[in-house]
C-alpha cells in the first residue's frame, strides 16, 4: 500500500511494463510504439507539464461537454506539436480544434495562458492569427484561456484585434470551457 503526501497534483507516466502491454494490444513492439524511458522522464519532470495538462484539460472538457449535448462533438483536436508542424513559425497556438454543435461548426485556435508571458507578447501573436484567417479565407476564433479573472481582464485590454475574432475565458475548477464562460 502506497501513501501520498503533499498538495500538488499527481501525474503518472507509462513505464516499460505498461508500454509493453499497450504495444501488445496494438500488435506492435515497444520500439515500434515509440516509447522511450528518457522521453517519459523528460515529460514527468518538465517545467511545461502544468501548461500541457491545462491545454489538454480544455480539450477534454470540451469532449465531456459535447457528450452531454445532443449533436455536439469535438471534431478536431491538434496538439501544439501538430500545429507547429502545420504552420511552422507563422503562428504557434497551444492547440487547434473544431467544435461542432448541430449545424454550427466552430474552428478555433487555443492559447492557454499561465501568466508567464507579457501582455505585449500576447498582443504580438494576433497579426499571425489574422494572416492565417486571410489565408484560409474564413475567420478562425482565437480562444485565450486564463487562470484568474484579473489576468483575463488585463489581457482583454490588449486583445482587441480588428481582423480576427478573439474570445477569452477563465478556466477554473468550477467552470468548464464547454459552458457559458467565454467573453
Amino acid at each position: 500500500r502506497r501513501s501520498w503526501s503533499g498538495t500538488g497534483p499527481f501525474h503518472f507516466t507509462l513505464g516499460r511494463t505498461g508500454a509493453a502491454v499497450v504495444a501488445s494490444e496494438r500488435g506492435v513492439s515497444v520500439a515500434e510504439l515509440g516509447w522511450q524511458r528518457a522521453t517519459t522522464t523528460a515529460l514527468a519532470t518538465s517545467g511545461q507539464l502544468a501548461h500541457l495538462v491545462g491545454c489538454n484539460g480544455v480539450f477534454t472538457d470540451l469532449i465531456a461537454a459535447a457528450r452531454q449535448t445532443p449533436g455536439a462533438s469535438l471534431e478536431q483536436w491538434w496538439s501544439a506539436r501538430r500545429c507547429a508542424a502545420a504552420w511552422g513559425d507563422a503562428i504557434r497556438p497551444d492547440g487547434y480544434g473544431v467544435y461542432v454543435e448541430g449545424e454550427v461548426r466552430l474552428p478555433f485556435l487555443l492559447e492557454y495562458d499561465t501568466g508567464s508571458e507579457t501582455l505585449s507578447r500576447l498582443e504580438a501573436k494576433l497579426p499571425g492569427y489574422a494572416a492565417l484567417a486571410r489565408a484560409v479565407e474564413h475567420p478562425t476564433w482565437v480562444c485565450f484561456c486564463f487562470l484568474t479573472p484579473a489576468r483575463e481582464a488585463s489581457a482583454r485590454r490588449v486583445l482587441v484585434p480588428p481582423e480576427v475574432p478573439v474570445a477569452t475565458a477563465v478556466v477554473a475548477p468550477d467552470s468548464a470551457p464547454g459552458g457559458p464562460v467565454w467573453l
